[in-house]
């Protein structure tokens, strides 16, 4: 009897945790009210005195990076922080929501690890915008349809995705920010389909290559064809006879298929990296990388020159990776990523130092790092 009136008394705690944790929501949301209010008043102020006013900006990269990595830091509870800080991820979301609701481009279709990475970095109010190809999503963003983009850049077994960075040598836009996501494939059916009626695997080539080895030894003589994405082989898969798709969880869950197999990719840490494009530049949030596109003169000891002023300056490179240039034969460009932010005092001298011996320098944005 004593431990069915303890039993009793927690759930009656619960309760009112719960209602004090709702009457704390519905104060933050009114207080995102009140932003959004302030902002447009001001930005009215501005334009009846005759300035150049903008769009209001309601996102801030930045400072919910900022949020997020004190809500981590300062965590001690049994959920631990990361999980705390998704929590607030999307309380932030609905409340940026009232404000005005972010449209996001996304490599498309529904379904897609895309798609995942622009939930996870966004939360589950926005709207997001499914394209057919990262050129897209850069038009989408650039034309001010969409207020930001997400595209993958970069798998921890496949390396970089060179059309990403292919499409940022003629774009405006910048880096607003980044994205990882722990990458799950699994092979994927219609309902009730036997695995012996199976007569064509689809995926994207990087997920295809990222399972390359699971397919050799466990459906070696089954073609594998290369499509648009992981959401248009999940697409096909639940839609034609005899396909099977490699896809994740949302695929999974959105086109109602089944799993003949569960991670299935090579390596058990497999993830890719996605980045999130904007039309601003973001401050800093004293926790940031900065990419930029350098090319240099084909001289001996090109690349040491380019690479030496980090060395100097005690900058952490993070990324390096050539593309071939466009306008001269066999000559080639630089990515190159690493930590701070272009308003710190050594990363301005980088960039000078860069300037100078460069005959292309193109800074891509600083952003903040990945929190979650």
């Amino acid at each position: 009897m004593a431990d069915s009136r303890d039993l009793n008394q927690v759930r009656a705690d619960i309760d009112a945790i719960d209602r004090d944790i709702q009457a704390l929501i519905t104060r933050r949301a009114e207080c995102a009210q009140r932003v959004a209010q302030i902002k447009l008043a001001e930005m009215l102020a501005a334009r009846s005195r005759g300035e150049p006013v903008t769009e209001v900006n309601y996102y801030r990269p930045e400072r919910e990076a900022q949020v997020l990595q004190r809500i981590i830091e300062r965590d001690r509870g049994p959920l631990g922080g990361t999980t705390v800080a998704h929590i607030f991820r999307e309380i932030m979301s609905a409340c940026l929501a009232l404000e005005r609701p972010l449209q996001v481009a996304y490599l498309g279709p529904e379904g897609t690890f895309t798609q995942a990475a622009a939930l996870k970095h966004f939360g589950h109010a926005a709207i997001c915008v499914p394209q057919h190809t990262i050129d897209a999503v850069f038009a989408e963003v650039q034309s001010g349809d969409c207020n930001y983009g997400v595209v993958p850049v970069e798998n921890s077994t496949e390396g970089m995705v060179s059309h990403t960075l292919d499409s940022f040598m003629d774009s405006p836009l910048k880096i607003s920010g980044e994205v990882e996501m722990r990458i799950g494939h699994h092979l994927l059916v219609a309902a009730a389909t036997p695995s012996e009626s199976v007569t064509r695997i689809c995926a994207h080539q990087q997920a295809l290559a990222q399972c390359r080895n699971w397919l050799d030894l466990h459906w070696p003589l089954v073609p594998r064809e290369a499509v648009s994405s992981n959401g248009e082989a999940a697409r096909l898969a639940a839609t034609t006879p005899g396909v099977a798709a490699v896809a994740g969880d949302m695929a999974a869950e959105l086109y109602q298929l089944e799993i003949l197999a569960e991670h299935i990719e090579d390596y058990p840490d497999n993830t890719t990296r996605f980045l999130v494009i904007g039309r601003e530049e973001v401050p800093p949030s004293g926790r940031d990388k900065t990419s930029l596109i350098v090319s240099s003169r084909n001289k001996p000891g090109a690349l040491f020159s380019l690479l030496d002023p980090f060395r100097r300056a005690g900058v952490s490179l993070t990324r390096i990776d050539t593309r071939p240039s466009r306008t001269e034969k066999w000559a080639y460009v630089f990515f190159i990523e690493f930590e701070g932010h272009l308003q710190d005092d050594n990363v301005r001298g980088i960039v000078a130092e860069l300037e100078e011996q460069s005959i292309l320098l193109k800074p891509l944005g600083s952003y903040p790092q990945a929190v979650l």
